[in-house]
């Protein structure tokens, strides 16, 4: 590797160890769930997107073998080349109906359906307003639309500000189109995003809006369906992003809204055009998963009922919480150092839990993210109290 290059790598990896930023990933060696095998150690896992548990149900396992005997294991080009499948199209008709739509375009991951979705619905005559705390996905996906964003410029505003919004709105009249774009569940913070008042207000100047509804979806709504189903606020939203590597269990991501959306992003979906199709399998585990959500409710019941139990321990115990409405719960420590210290307490506890510090959220709001799911037993819970507790303790007399 050329010299140059390489030291300057070296030297920006310690300035990350050194501001306690640097992350290494530990290596999972079980099926993912509330208890798993990492690094070759028993632990308890606050940090898994499989709220309900579909990544190992037997119905979705068994859909994913069966389609490896009938479509192979890829799909062998992209898909406007020849790698659609008639068991994509499946799926697209299946979510577009859960989520009571006109139609769905599935991307390969939530990410690129925001990449690929932003910048080809609005242009340099444009205008995307957009909440502080959105996700990083959204914020590079404006980032890649020539179209009229930047805080600097005032198209930023204050996490659920409806009043700084709206002022958005006013200030943007001489725009051809205007786009709000919010996250549903904020991914850090775990809270709701206002969505009818967003909505509203939309409605009101003239613009349309995109939820990217990651964290909503088989969360909230009806079996799952996201924030939309969530505020009954269906037809009214006009793109709506969801995920299927969460809740759903398998990978992938998708874009829902009006026959004319799919058609244009098939087109110019920058994502879907340049990139191969899902394996078959994919999309079969995923079929069965949508119908575990929409016909038994006990996972989502349980992962809401876990939920209550791990905010009211927490609370109980004098953690802060940061207003989390969702199972997404951030528990409060401040300092990175903090944080960074805690996370490495916790695991030599028993708990798997990250520590997410800047850039991820702003210096000084460094938390632990927790995210209890429908497999965590009671005993999990109390056991993971009981360690941030330990770890609290330690942490307060600078052991």
């Amino acid at each position: 590797m050329n010299d140059t290059l390489q030291g300057w790598l070296q030297g920006e990896i310690q300035g990350l160890k050194d501001a306690h930023l640097y992350k290494k990933p530990r290596i999972l060696e079980s099926p993912a769930g509330g208890r798993v095998t990492m690094d070759g150690k028993s632990v308890i896992n606050l940090s898994s997107n499989n709220y309900l548990g579909l990544a190992n149900h037997p119905k979705v396992k068994q859909a994913a073998l069966d389609a490896v005997e009938k479509w192979g294991v890829g799909a062998g080009a992209v898909r406007w080349i020849g790698g659609t499948m008639a068991i994509h199209d499946e799926l697209e008709e299946r979510i577009a109906k859960f989520k009571r739509v006109e139609s769905v375009l599935v991307f390969t991951s939530g990410f690129t359906a925001n990449s690929g979705c932003i910048p080809a619905v609005v242009t340099k005559d444009d205008v995307i307003i957009s909440d502080a705390l959105n996700h990083a996905s959204i914020i590079d996906g404006v980032r890649l639309s020539a179209a009229a964003y930047r805080k600097s410029d005032g198209w930023v505003y204050d996490h659920k500000n409806m009043d700084m919004l709206e002022d958005c709105l006013k200030r943007a009249s001489g725009f051809a189109k205007r786009m709000i774009i919010t996250d549903g569940v904020f991914s850090m913070d775990g809270d709701i995003a206002p969505l009818p008042e967003i909505v509203a207000l939309a409605e009101k100047y003239d613009a349309f809006v995109m939820v990217d509804d990651a964290h909503a979806s088989g969360v909230l709504g009806k079996n799952g369906a996201g924030t939309a189903s969530h505020f009954d606020l269906y037809g009214r939203v006009d793109i709506q992003l969801g995920t299927l590597s969460k809740a759903l269990g398998v990978v992938g991501g998708y874009i829902a809204g009006s026959g004319s959306l799919k058609e244009w992003l098939i087109n110019r979906g920058r994502p879907y055009l340049f990139s191969t199709a899902h394996p078959p399998m994919v999309a079969a585990a995923l079929i069965a998963a949508l119908d575990v959500m929409e016909n038994d409710p006990e996972p989502m019941e349980r992962l809401w009922s876990n939920t209550r139990k791990w905010k009211s321990m927490l609370h109980d115990a004098g953690f802060d919480t940061m207003g989390s409405e969702t199972p997404i719960t951030p528990i409060l420590f401040g300092e990175e150092k903090a944080a960074q210290d805690a996370e490495k307490m916790l695991w030599e506890e028993g708990v798997y839990a990250l520590a997410i510090v800047f850039p991820t959220v702003g210096k000084g709001s460094a938390r632990i993210r927790t995210m209890p799911n429908a497999t965590h037993t009671d005993e999990d819970l109390a056991n993971a109290l009981a360690a941030f507790v330990r770890v609290r303790d330690r942490l307060s007399a600078g052991v």
